[in-house]
């Protein structure tokens, strides 16, 4: 590949400048050196961060389209667990010196659908060069009435654990783009693919969890990992039940096939949903939010005395894992 012709600030004007946002952001084109915003009188700001590096978080060859799309969406879904509605994002391009624009020019045009199907503006940010691999880290921001951001901690014994959508398809998709699993049809492998590329933040049921779970967080670590954390949170322990756990079609018919598999599941990360604590009480009203925001949602345990996480078969009999959950160190 050979180096784009033009300049940062040129690429920046051609392909950035137009997702600034121009309705409550005050972006100014991209031409200063920040931007501005003015809260809504009632509401509190939420941030939060995500980088995603090429060979960890997203493959070589993935289309940059899908890359930008799977970068915003992953902090969106961080949002969605908070309760908060999008807002603005930065973000900030580490590319090495051999980019083509053309890649630049898929990045930006896939940033553009997502911003539209979001209703995200895009604030500003930063593109620098690498003599390392390309990195994208966007920050996000969005609003949730004042006082009521959903934390992690919060939950405790007796509390039921919930899930949104289905788990295991982001760690099987990435088998699936591996060639791990032969043994898939066109379709199959396209479908958990596709999945592990492009997660589906829950915006809509986000912000109707502000008054039902008492906890929540998004599993993009592992789905036993990431409820460890929530269970630490609230110094008990967490037990899930292996026969709850929503599977796709195409998960279910793999690890019935090849048990270990569900393993993975469990424990491979990249699903993206939503893992929402809340007392039995509430169970009724998150079923008619699920229906109202058109996500599923299952009940796949629940908090008690105790530490740490423990996975059940049908059977009751406790399943040992080879790990917890994706660890970068």
């Amino acid at each position: 590949m050979s180096a784009p012709r033009a300049s940062e600030f040129e690429l920046i004007a051609r392909h950035f400048a137009p997702l600034a946002g121009t309705r409550r952001i005050a972006a100014h084109s991209l031409t200063d050196d920040a931007a501005s915003f003015v809260p809504r009188p009632g509401f509190d700001v939420v941030m939060t961060a995500d980088a995603i590096v090429r060979g960890i978080h997203f493959l070589p060859d993935d289309p940059p389209a899908l890359v930008a799309r799977k970068a915003l969406r992953v902090n969106l879904s961080d949002l969605a667990a908070k309760g908060a509605v999008p807002l603005c994002f930065l973000v900030c391009l580490a590319l090495p010196r051999d980019i083509e624009e053309d890649w630049i020019a898929g990045f930006a045009a896939g940033l553009a659908a997502d911003q539209q199907a979001y209703g995200i503006e895009l604030a500003g940010g930063d593109t620098t060069s690498t003599a390392g691999d390309l990195v994208v880290a966007i920050t996000a921001l969005g609003e949730v009435p004042s006082g009521r951001m959903i934390r992690r901690s919060g939950g405790r014994p007796g509390d039921e654990v919930w899930l949104s959508g289905t788990v295991g398809d982001g760690a099987l998709g990435l088998l699936a783009a591996q060639g791990r699993l032969p043994e898939l049809d066109t379709a199959d492998h396209d479908a958990l693919v596709d999945r592990y590329r492009l997660p589906l933040p829950r915006i809509a049921l986000g912000p109707l969890l502000v008054d039902l779970g008492v906890s929540c967080m998004d599993v993009s670590d592992g789905l036993v990992q990431d409820l460890g954390h929530l269970a630490r949170l609230a110094g008990c322990g967490a037990t899930i039940e292996a026969a709850l756990l929503p599977l796709s079609t195409v998960a279910a018919r793999l690890c019935g096939r090849d048990p270990p598999l569900l393993a993975s599941a469990l424990t491979g990360g990249d699903d993206y949903e939503l893992l929402i604590v809340a007392p039995p009480s509430r169970a009724a009203a998150l079923a008619q939010t699920a229906s109202t925001s058109g996500t599923p949602l299952t009940r796949i345990g629940r908090f008690h005395a105790g530490e740490g996480v423990v996975v059940r078969d049908a059977a009751g009999e406790r399943l040992v894992l080879p790990r917890s959950g994706w660890q970068h160190f």
